[in-house]
């Protein structure tokens, strides 16, 4: 199966060397965004992994109108910068109105698509013109033979820099599963197939006002995405979880981080010499 293989800076994502995109899911402070940063990259050098810094400035898609959504765009861009000077790591944030796409592009090397607009044409095509890697998150209520329209939605706009990210499937109410097919079914467009393990075992409003999560899964589920052949992972990283002011209960916690890593390396690596 031929895969694309994506530049960025000095390294191919899809490539011989695991890519791994992480960071607290919400921008809350410089001080975690510096602390995560600089554990996570001191992690991934000393492993030989590709890193990409990711936060978001807004997290649109709350459960209620009191939950913390981030900085905003303004604020969050200009952290991002700062995260992206002093620690020399490119970035990949989220997007979600199709004004957004040329703005954070001036920081962003990767724009994000969350799950929940995955289908959205006009935010699909200016994130495609907007000249940057493109990752779409497949939707918890898409089967993974849709997503091939909306890669081909970026495709048509221009852009063949293209990253597809399974991050589970709505399973009854307040649940997600993983259908680890899904991985080699997108490898088949041709680009490399991304695993959000965190947002993977996410209880979606199982909290009422704010979604629910495991974490104690994610190790799981990140060794079974590399065995089922995903190129690239993506985990929500934090320094304490427990008080994270969203997603916490699916976060990874920063001292764990590097056994974690370590082990799907390996997994990687194995999987790719055969």
């Amino acid at each position: 199966m031929s895969i694309k293989k994506i530049k960025l800076r000095d390294f191919e994502i899809g490539g011989d060397k695991l890519t791994i995109l992480a960071g607290p899911c919400a921008i809350e402070s410089e001080d975690i965004l510096f602390r995560t940063a600089d554990g996570l990259k001191q992690i991934t050098e000393k492993l030989g992994i590709n890193f990409v810094f990711k936060s978001s400035f807004d997290k649109a898609n709350r459960s209620s109108l009191n939950s913390f959504r981030g900085p905003g765009i303004d604020k969050g861009l200009a952290l991002l910068e700062k995260v992206k000077e002093k620690f020399d790591v490119p970035i990949v944030t989220d997007i979600h109105l199709p004004e957004q796409a040329a703005k954070v592009a001036e920081v962003a090397d990767i724009l994000q698509i969350p799950a929940f607009l995955c289908r959205q044409t006009d935010l699909l095509v200016a994130a495609a013109k907007a000249g940057k890697i493109v990752n779409i998150k497949k939707g918890q209520f898409l089967a993974p033979e849709q997503m091939k329209s909306l890669v081909k939605k970026i495709e048509d706009s221009g852009n063949e820099n293209i990253l597809i990210t399974d991050r589970g499937t709505s399973f009854g109410y307040n649940n997600l599963v993983v259908d680890f097919r899904g991985i080699p079914i997108m490898k088949e467009f041709g680009y490399p197939v991304v695993f959000d393990a965190t947002h993977s075992v996410q209880l979606p409003g199982a909290n009422g006002t704010s979604s629910g999560g495991d974490r104690r899964f994610v190790p799981t589920l990140a060794n079974a995405a590399m065995a089922s052949g995903a190129d690239v992972l993506f985990f929500e990283v934090h320094p304490d979880p427990e008080h994270a002011l969203c997603d916490g209960p699916n976060m990874v916690h920063l001292d764990k981080a590097e056994k974690l890593f370590s082990v799907c390396q390996q997994i990687f690596e194995v999987v790719k010499d055969n």
